[in-house]
């Protein structure tokens, strides 16, 4: 099964990526994650990352790639939309 990497591992993101969803695990371990797919691998895209994108697409419809950084690990984990000219 292809591992799935972290949308920040990206140089840039179109933002019109199509945005899937996937259930992962069994019973009581499942979650559903959100990603999108790059050359065929897989970059989760977490919820905050969805909002922010929304955010500055709402503040300027002409963005057409941003960049995603992270800090922290596990819980701590805060990303950040950059949005990169038009």
């Amino acid at each position: 099964a292809p591992t799935t990497k972290n949308i920040s591992e990206l140089a840039e993101v179109q933002v019109n990526a199509e945005v899937k969803e996937k259930t992962a695990g069994e019973g009581e371990n499942a979650f559903t994650y959100k990603y999108i797919e790059v050359e065929g691998e897989e970059y989760r895209v977490g919820a905050s990352v969805l909002k922010q994108l929304k955010a500055h697409l709402e503040a300027n419809p002409k963005i057409t790639k941003v960049k995603v950084t992270k800090e922290g690990t596990g819980m701590n984990t805060a990303y950040t939309v950059i949005p990169l000219g038009n």
